[in-house]
């Protein structure tokens, strides 16, 4: 279905605009993107939006076969204002198109820790700018996803999704308390790693094996120290400078790699 919008007042707009609050998200179980190339990674991934909103007189080769798909899977166009993509996007200068997409399953149950050799673990990763690097790196190593530990940003925020670069339409993502994910864990294979100080060995060389989930903590706490003790294997990164630690994402990557390239 084609509709066009020109008032601010419009249901659909408050709706839209809505979908930048977390809270509304979860209720509604749909998510806000912005931007052709973000949207076309999703539908390359399998995922086509349920409602397509784009700035009146916006043309373009792959926002029209976009279009098609959105219609022929029985979603909704939408054309409108760029003052009122503004207010949806709630930027000054919004790219013309977003899209809004209907948010997935992310319990445990629904991975497969035999699809790849390295995951990664985030506990307590509260920026959605992190949260996004981590599933970018993700996709970088050909990780089977990211799961998320407690109380984490949301990856379904327009900063998360945008940080992903799009991995979040193509890598494995869950979401669980630690318990939950602890006991789902030792159900099965794997070896779980943290970075730590504790009882570690140097990063490199250290006997990684797969399936292997690679764990980072809280970018200001760290992991807690039971969350450590639980760890199969602890290593370390030397730090040869003023700074004491990386980066929680920046850890991970440089840990993912040297996984990848023990394995």
């Amino acid at each position: 279905m084609r509709k066009h919008i020109t008032g601010f007042s419009n249901p659909t707009v408050k709706y839209l605009r809505a979908l930048r609050d977390k809270k509304h998200r979860q209720r509604a179980g749909q998510f806000l993107v912005e931007g052709l190339r973000l949207i076309e990674d999703a539908r390359a991934a399998g995922r086509v939006p349920q409602t397509l909103v784009m700035a009146e007189g916006r043309e373009h080769a792959l926002l029209a076969r976009l279009e098609a798909e959105v219609l022929a899977a029985g979603g909704e166009v939408i054309e409108t204002t760029p003052d009122i993509l503004s207010k949806i996007t709630g930027k000054d200068n919004p790219q013309s198109v977003a899209g809004v997409f209907d948010e997935w399953d992310t319990a445990l149950a629904m991975l497969d820790r035999a699809a790849a050799p390295i995951w990664l673990v985030a506990q307590a990763l509260r920026d959605p700018g992190n949260l996004g690097t981590m599933l970018r790196t993700a996709d970088a190593v050909g990780a089977g996803g990211l799961i998320l530990i407690d109380d984490c940003a949301d990856p379904f925020s327009a900063e998360a999704v945008r940080a992903s670069m799009g991995a979040v339409f193509t890598v494995g993502l869950a979401q669980a308390r630690w318990e939950e994910f602890l006991s789902w864990l030792r159900a099965g294979e794997g070896q779980l790693v943290a970075a730590s100080l504790r009882d570690a060995v140097p990063y490199r060389g250290a006997p990684y094996a797969a399936p292997c989930f690679i764990l980072v903590g809280n970018e200001s706490q760290g992991l807690p120290e039971d969350y450590e003790i639980a760890c199969d294997l602890r290593v370390t990164m030397p730090m040869k400078g003023r700074a004491d630690s990386l980066n929680a994402a920046v850890a991970g990557a440089v840990l993912a790699y040297e996984v990848l390239a023990s394995l």
